[in-house]
């Protein structure tokens, strides 16, 4: 049998640890709580109720009065705005995501999601290690012990690694871990969501823009029709031809014409204010394109994703479902409060009463510990589990209303894109009877059948249709626009940044095992 000093005492092998940790598996090492499954995508065939028509009607020499196809189960473009066929769209959304401050922090708040994570995977999966060097100086005093010698003062000289690692059994730390990856699943789906939204915002602002712009021309055109009519009132009053009431008449309707075009004046202005801030400029500073409607072009054929691939495609679906799996997790982390904490300790280290001689023979120290801690009486656990559950279940709740929300938003778009069809096609066709009225009145002026004021009238009424054509037009094309965003605007569920691989505690331990010993020493692991 051989006797060892405490100096001369060989260092315990890491295998120990492994050991330990083999025998604690028995009992179990699974984690607590349930498995995250990803919910079941909804089983509806369709979003209506009614049928969709094959495509829409149609509304034929109109800008946007094509029919448009629906074409089911076919995917979405991720550059979805390029089908309406501007470059100057196209070139003013690309700088909105490079500039767009909403973007720039969504990006921030993702990458801080992640850090977070891999801050706690760091502290989680592997041995906390610290390095401690001190010093202090002692004195005694031997006679009041009875000895001889007097008062002896000396230096102590210390340094060392400590070591500790939860072994983590129930998996407590690892749905911790599991909570901070969905959080970090959340925030980026919330970026993807802020991508498409600022990309449908520029679209239909800028439709926006270009149907107050056609407005405002079109209102500017009757006021001076209705100027016209006044000015002939007048000269008819001074003669006697007319009444007063009707001069008034007529200069009431002007008036209100004047009226009506401040409020669209500053609806334009309003909307290039808003496109300047949207790609991340200042209103005064930013040079804003402008938008006609001969700017844009009717996407004949338009994407309709089935509701079973709908939960996938859209990111604030996703996102929802992200915050259930965080919940899910949480609730594992309450449950495993409740089970016991095993945790191994180590120190290896040297003193010396000089530091000549710290390192040298007969100054190595270590210790290994291991410690396990069951909760006997802690009313808290309890209440805790039950609000991790009914966090789970609200959770669980919010994601089913997130679904029917986007299901209710795809259904939404997709009635009003085949009402829009059929209100352009009345739209035309009153702005088609009104020209050819407006025609029929010209040729009776022309021939003294009619007189000025009437074709003054008339003009105005010609007008006033292709303001209301205008705004049909526009309809059409920013509710397509709202389509391809219900639709997910064809964001891809692109595989997340790579995540540290989360060790189980045997492997951990047998991992460091296996190393040298330099190597051991060098990771802060005692073997």
């Amino acid at each position: 049998m051989k006797h060892y000093s405490d100096s001369a005492r060989p260092l315990p092998r890491l295998s120990t640890l492994a050991l330990l940790a083999g025998s604690l598996s028995l009992f179990g090492c699974a984690s607590v709580g349930p498995d995250f499954k990803q919910p079941a995508a909804p089983t509806v065939s369709s979003y209506t109720a009614q049928p969709l028509p094959a495509q829409t009607v149609t509304a034929p020499g109109t800008a946007a009065g094509g029919a448009q196809h629906f074409a089911v189960g076919q995917t979405v473009s991720s550059t979805w705005w390029h089908n309406f066929g501007s470059a100057r769209l196209d070139a003013y959304i690309d700088q909105a995501m490079r500039n767009s401050p909403t973007l720039q922090s969504a990006q921030a708040t993702l990458r801080q999601a992640q850090q977070t994570y891999a801050a706690q995977a760091g502290s989680s999966e592997y041995p906390q290690v610290n390095a401690k060097l001190g010093a202090q100086r002692n004195g005694t005093n031997n006679s009041s012990m009875g000895l001889e010698g007097g008062d002896r003062i000396y230096n102590l000289y210390n340094a060392g690694v400590t070591v500790s690692y939860n072994l983590d059994v129930f998996g407590g730390n690892r749905r911790l871990l599991e909570s901070y990856a969905a959080q970090a699943d959340y925030q980026r789906y919330q970026l993807e969501a802020s991508r498409l939204t600022l990309a449908a915002n520029i679209v239909t602002t800028a439709m926006a823009q270009a149907q107050y712009g056609a407005q405002i021309s079109a209102s500017k055109a009757i006021l001076a029709a209705q100027q016209k009519q006044v000015d002939i009132a007048h000269e008819r009053l001074k003669l006697g031809a007319i009444a007063r009431a009707d001069a008034l008449s007529l200069e009431t309707q002007l008036e209100q014409t004047r009226a009506g075009i401040p409020p669209l004046q500053n609806k334009l202005d309003q909307t290039n204010h808003l496109l300047a801030i949207l790609a991340g400029e200042a209103p005064g500073a930013a040079e804003v394109p402008q938008f006609t409607l001969a700017d844009f072009s009717l996407p004949a054929e338009v994407p309709v994703v089935i509701p079973s691939e709908l939960v996938r495609q859209r990111p604030d679906i996703r996102a929802s479902e992200a915050l259930l799996h965080a919940a899910s997790a949480q609730y594992g982390v309450a449950i495993a409060n409740g089970y016991p904490q095993i945790s191994l300790s180590a120190n290896l280290g040297s003193q010396a009463l000089t530091t000549s001689s710290l390192f040298g023979a007969g100054t190595m120290v270590w210790g290994l510990a291991g410690q396990l801690v069951q909760p006997l009486f802690n009313a808290g656990l309890k209440a805790g589990v039950k609000s991790a559950q009914a966090g789970l279940d609200a959770a669980a709740a919010n994601y089913r209303q997130s679904v029917l929300q986007g299901l209710r938003n795809v259904a939404d778009t997709l009635r009003a894109l085949d009402n829009d069809a059929q209100t352009l096609q009345a739209q035309a066709a009153a702005d088609k009877s009104a020209q050819m009225a407006l025609g029929l009145m010209q040729q009776q002026y022309q021939l003294g059948g009619a007189s000025y004021l009437q074709l003054l009238t008339a003009q105005q009424q010609a007008q006033q249709t292709q303001i209301n054509l205008i705004a049909a037009q526009v309809q059409r094309l920013t509710d397509t626009a709202a389509l391809y965003q219900a639709m997910g605007g064809g964001w891809s569920n692109q595989s997340a940044p790579a995540k540290p691989v989360v060790k189980t505690n045997e492997e951990a331990l047998m991992f460091y095992s296996n190393l040298p010993f330099e190597s051991q020493l060098m990771h802060g692991v005692l073997l």
